[in-house]
């Protein structure tokens, strides 16, 4: 009885491991080409894969359709758990730090690999965590996209020429990281190359590509050693050493910013032609100087700043206002040609009547109070909001989009964590202009309401003749809206000063 037993041990048939990724007669058309022509193929789990061929012959389409971003017109395709794509660019958000990078599948809620902490780590940056992209080398910005797909998939990395931009030396280093990180974490790797020797000496087997099908596939484990280099080659190699992409952007710090200087002199200058105008006008009435100016201000400081602060306040939740509403339409309408056009003539028409024209007709429906003031204000600072907002939207990467596809994202998760970061920067130029237009909005409403403000200060300083007060009040208008121009600049400073390179 054992003795059976045991042939019948002998005599079963092998299996062979379980398959990670499967292809079954796959087959992509584009634009009425074929690209990939019934292509047949099995990984099993935790084997590290080459596909190798020409340019233009389907590589990265592939990939494309292991990831789940095109749909093949015929055939199956069975991948045994979501893939991580690294794509041939590294596809950084730059308002991310790198472990922020990192961590973007996670918040996604597409995790499922190393904890981000680990995977930078893992990719020797773990020092660099809190390093935004544009401060760091090409090699490093490539190694922060290899740790983030490493953080996305639990088992299949799919690599799309992931170092063809480096340098070659640095290039070596990484294949050789590469394949540590293979052995290490016993992924099931497949990797897009041109070149011959990284597939060789990377790949467990190689797939060869050519015209849209796989003409061979070659097993490589039983290499011994790496190619022999030529003496011109180990020469060479003697010279350079070692590449290295650790580089960090050093910014110069402790530099004296003499930027305010330029507007400051300029302030003077126009102070000094304001002084000596008046000094040979000598018509106070017409032109009174800066002296008589401040001595004007100087009787009732504190009914200038009060009127200040009047006209402040319904600029700035005019402009609040505004931004908040132009945004919720501008983004519909970045998002839809189609709706844009259906719905411009109401934006054009809405941009041609003049505020002037309207604001009696608010004091009509809703009276004199704060209301109608902040709705005169909100809609003088709408429309370049809504346009900035527009154009933001529509400036998004497209890459950033497709990486935000393999992330599996939702609308929401579009919204709040790639478009308006995105837009950010155009739609903050439209804020400058936009609290510009609401100040303009708030004096226009106290011209034709003479409420409380700087405006209706203007209008009481002229009808009684005093051009003195009309010029500080002046002055003061042009001050506010000096300052509010300059918080949006200090605030795009500081949002945006990590986005260079």
């Amino acid at each position: 009885m054992t003795g059976t037993h045991e042939r019948g041990r002998a005599e079963a048939p092998r299996q062979d491991p379980p398959a990670a990724i499967r292809l079954d007669g796959v087959t992509v058309r584009l634009g009425g080409l074929t690209i990939l022509d019934h292509i047949s193929l099995t990984v099993p789990h935790g084997e590290f894969l080459a596909v190798i061929g020409p340019s233009g012959e389907g590589k990265s389409t592939l990939l494309r359709v292991l990831a789940g971003l095109l749909r093949p017109q015929s055939g199956r395709v069975e991948v045994a758990s979501p893939p991580a794509l690294m794509f041939q660019d590294n596809r950084l958000l730059p308002w991310r730090t790198a472990l922020r990078n990192v961590r973007l599948p996670q918040d996604l809620g597409a995790g499922g690999g190393l904890e981000p902490k680990e995977a930078l780590h893992l990719v020797g940056l773990d020092h660099y965590a809190g390093y935004f992209p544009a401060q760091l080398s090409g090699g490093m910005r490539a190694r922060v996209a290899l740790a983030r797909a490493l953080a996305q998939s639990g088992d299949v990395l799919l690599l799309d020429e992931p170092f063809a931009a480096l340098d070659a030396l640095v290039r070596e280093r990484f294949n050789a990281e590469l394949r540590h990180l293979h052995d290490k974490t016993g992924r099931t790797t497949v990797l897009v190359t041109h070149s011959i020797r990284e597939a060789a000496t990377l790949a467990d087997r190689v797939a060869v590509l050519r015209a849209g099908r796989i003409v061979e596939v070659l097993d490589t484990r039983q290499k011994t050693h790496a190619p022999v280099a030529s003496p011109v080659e180990a020469h060479l190699r003697s010279l350079l050493g070692a590449g290295d992409s650790t580089r960090v952007r050093v910014e110069p710090r402790g530099r004296v910013r003499l930027g305010w200087l330029a507007p400051a002199a300029a302030l003077l200058v126009g102070l000094g032609l304001w002084t000596l105008g008046a000094r040979v006008l000598n018509q106070p009435f017409l032109l009174p100087g800066p002296g008589q100016v401040w001595a004007e201000f100087a009787k009732t400081p504190g009914e200038f700043l009060a009127f200040t602060w009047g006209t402040a306040r319904v600029a700035l939740l005019g402009a609040l206002l505004g931004s908040l509403v132009g945004a919720l339409i501008g983004y519909p309408l970045g998002k839809s040609r189609s709706l844009e056009r259906f719905l411009s003539p109401f934006i054009v028409a809405s941009q041609s009547t003049p505020i002037v024209v309207l604001a009696p007709l608010l004091i009509t429906w809703f009276g004199f109070e704060i209301v109608p003031a902040v709705l005169v204000s909100a809609l003088s600072a709408l429309y370049p909001v809504m346009v900035a907002t527009i154009v933001g939207v529509r400036e998004v990467r497209p890459t950033d989009h497709e990486l935000f596809s393999t992330l599996r994202a939702g609308p929401w998760q579009r919204l709040t964590r790639l478009e308006l970061p995105s837009a950010l920067p155009v739609m903050l130029g439209g804020l400058r202009l936009a609290l510009s237009l609401a100040l303009i909005g708030a004096v226009v409403w106290e011209f034709v309401s003479n409420q409380p403000g700087l405006g209706f200060a203007v209008n009481q300083a002229r009808a009684y003749y005093n051009t003195p007060r009309q010029f500080a009040a002046i002055a003061l208008l042009i001050l506010l809206g000096v300052a509010l121009y300059g918080a949006v600049v200090a605030l795009e400073r500081r949002v945006l000063r990590h986005r260079g390179g």
